[in-house]
């Protein structure tokens, strides 16, 4: 009879820790040589914004600051608000 299922997956060896690698936003930050403090006077990250705001990770302040999103004045708030 045909066994089903992973027979490693209670062996401890067999458990890899995930892999962490960095972001494309952390990669264009990198490539741009920019500090978070420069993030919204970079005129090259706004528009590498502003081309992937739908399928890339940036941060909402510099989506409000590239034009791209509107942070409604109450959102950050919310996380104090919440119980």
């Amino acid at each position: 009879m045909r066994q089903r299922g992973n027979q490693n997956f209670t062996r401890p060896e067999a458990i890899e820790p995930p892999s962490v690698t960095a972001s494309s936003f952390e990669q264009v930050v990198k490539a741009l040589n920019i500090l978070p403090e420069e993030y919204e006077s970079s005129p090259e990250l706004k528009e590498w914004v502003r081309q992937n705001k739908d399928r890339k990770y940036a941060p909402p302040r510099l989506l409000e600051a590239s034009g791209s999103f509107r942070i409604p004045a109450m959102a950050s708030c919310w996380f104090f608000l919440r119980g």
